[in-house]
């Protein structure tokens, strides 16, 4: 790289910063972005899954005090106003107590999920196989609203004659114990709901239709007061409605924020909707009626079980046409997964503006992962290793051109010798900085060549970075000490940091430093420092990722140095040697 021409006299202006100074600074910069992420945009960091436990179907009916304590928690913390309401409906179909029923637990391969015939809607939905920050099993709705519970029905227009979503329905099980239907009617309003899942699948089959006086009324489903991990920071953050526009060919997703003055409503060809969280989903896909679809996104200002303020999570409602019948996918945003669904639904897991290389990056590492060492730790070892191994030849380049620099710095130090009383207004500078110049132009440098592997290797940063923090397959995966590679370490001294400021130092001794003066020297010390720094509250996944990248550049940089490769280039910038006292 080039260095700085020295002024040397006092009272000057600063000296030039060199291309080295330029580039620690970038790469500050790099890590300032990368540091305040986290807090711009609250991106989160969900804690591990485990292996699922594969279980038949079954299906319990318990007594409401033996139910689940999510379900029960929101039935205790009902608000009077909307009991009374269900309890006061028509007189000709008294809401009285002896019509609550159990609890309905519904339990799968994949999901626990408990119905109350209160409403017709969902207490509790569990995803079997995942865990929350608190260790528990993964609750998808929110247990600390107390109304609109998921599966409630939203009318924007003809409202019904009872309050349906709080009304007492008549309970039906399917034999198999994995479906039910409900129905309700108040003389006027008729309402059915229908779910049906299956035993090893994460779809379910949703139908609901409203008629007022014998007239189909519009309703929409709704999923509201928060959807996914409700249990790590921030979650407010990372919760959005989503929908796919057929004529756009585009995914569109809407923050909580969008709905901060009132419901807004989308309408159109959609091939789903929903809502989804960094790591999970709950999409809607039409089965009849084609894809014209109804959506509304609310701005829910309720608790969670983390916030003692409400927060704004993001509600949504959707139907397709008088009476709605939904496939519906609830669970985990992985790609193979999604894809067999319908390949549209890939595009819910969002690898950002490098989306091109990062989703590249990912199902490399995963085949790896699938079809060799079974463990995405060792998996981002490899790809690492193939990255720099095809960069290497960029680096051989580089690593000629930094030899030939070092050489060269007796030839700097004459010319700089003979500027040192040169400004940097003075007019000779130029001449100064020509000679430089003419000098790497002789012999071959490139000063600016020895950037260009090092700015090659910030996109897979950049992309690693994405992977680590939005895909499930990441979520939880460990390797060796590192329990979860989508966070930093659990320990209060984290060891990968540590190991790759040492690395660092390490591989700046070994490389050639191009005629540094002693400040620039310092500075480049500090590299590592604020490296380790930058990287000690990063996924563990990048560190590792980071760390492998400085190990294989020291051994490509022994490899160099041990061939002759290095010693001609040496040799290509040295001055004719002297005879007989001349040159």
């Amino acid at each position: 790289m080039a260095e700085p021409v020295n002024g040397g006299a006092p009272n000057q202006p600063p000296k030039e910063m060199s291309m080295e100074i330029r580039l620690l600074l970038a790469f500050i910069l790099m890590g300032v972005v990368m540091f305040l992420t986290p807090y711009l945009f609250k991106s989160n960091t969900p804690p591990a899954p485990k292996k699922e436990a594969a279980k038949t179907a079954e299906t319990t009916a318990a007594p409401a005090a033996a139910a689940a304590a999510a379900p029960a928690a929101h039935d205790a913390a009902k608000p009077a106003a909307a009991e009374t309401a269900a309890a006061t409906g028509p007189a000709n179909s008294p809401a009285t107590a002896q019509q609550v029923l159990p609890v309905l637990t519904i339990v799968t391969n994949k999901y626990k999920v408990a119905f109350s015939n209160q409403g017709a809607n969902v207490r509790s939905w569990q995803l079997k196989g995942y865990k929350g920050n608190d260790e528990k099993p993964l609750e998808l709705t929110n247990t600390a609203v107390t109304t609109d519970f998921p599966f409630s029905l939203y009318f924007p227009s003809q409202k019904p004659t009872s309050n349906v979503n709080w009304s007492f329905y008549d309970q039906k099980v399917d034999p198999d114990g994995l479906g039910v239907a409900y129905d309700f009617s108040d003389g006027h309003t008729v309402v059915h709901k229908q779910f049906r899942f299956e035993k090893n699948s994460y779809l379910v089959q949703v139908s609901s239709s409203v008629a007022i006086d014998g007239k189909p009324v519009e309703n929409l489903i709704e999923w509201r007061g928060g959807f996914g991990d409700l249990t790590v920071p921030s979650p407010a953050s990372t919760q959005r409605t989503l929908y796919f526009s057929v004529p756009e060919n585009k995914l569109v997703e809407l923050h909580a924020s969008a709905a901060k003055n009132g419901p807004a409503t989308a309408k159109g060809d959609f091939s789903f909707a929903g809502v989804a969280d960094t790591y999970f989903a709950a999409v809607f896909l039409p089965t009849t009626g084609g894809n014209q679809m109804e959506q509304v996104t609310f701005s829910d200002n309720v608790h969670t079980v983390l916030d003692e303020k409400p927060v704004a999570l993001s509600g949504v409602a959707l139907s397709n046409g008088p009476s709605n019948h939904f496939e519906l996918f609830i669970g985990p945003k992985d790609l193979d997964l999604l894809k067999k669904v319908n390949p549209k639904l890939e595009q819910v897991v969002d690898f950002g503006w490098l989306g091109f290389l990062a989703k590249p990056l990912f199902l490399i590492v995963n085949w790896i992962n699938d079809t060799f060492v079974h463990n995405f730790g060792w998996a981002i070892v490899l790809v690492t290793i193939i990255i720099n191994m095809i960069l290497f030849p960029l680096k051989l380049s580089n690593m000629k051109s930094m030899r030939k620099m070092q050489a060269l710095k007796p030839q700097i130090d004459v010319i700089n010798a003979k500027y040192k009383d040169v400004g940097l207004r003075d007019a000779r500078k130029a001449d100064q900085n020509q000679e430089v110049m003419d000098l790497y132009k002789k012999y071959g440098v490139n000063p600016m060549g020895g950037c260009v592997p090092m700015l090659l290797q910030v996109p897979f940063f950049f992309a690693f970075y994405r992977v680590f923090t939005v895909s499930v397959e990441m979520r939880g995966a460990s390797w060796l000490w590192v329990s979860d590679l989508s966070q930093p370490e659990h320990f209060v001294i984290k060891v990968l940091p540590i190991v790759m400021i040492a690395s660092q130092f390490f591989m700046q001794k070994m490389t050639p430093q191009p005629n540094q003066d002693p400040g620039q020297a310092k500075m480049m010390m500090l590299m590592p420092v604020i490296f380790g720094v930058m990287f000690y509250n990063f996924p563990s996944g990048l560190v590792l990722y980071y760390l492998t990248s400085n190990l294989v550049n020291m051994g490509q940089q022994v490899f160099f140095n041990h061939t002759e490769a290095a010693q001609e280039a040496a040799r290509s910038v040295e001055p004719p040697k002297k005879k007989n006292g001349r040159k």
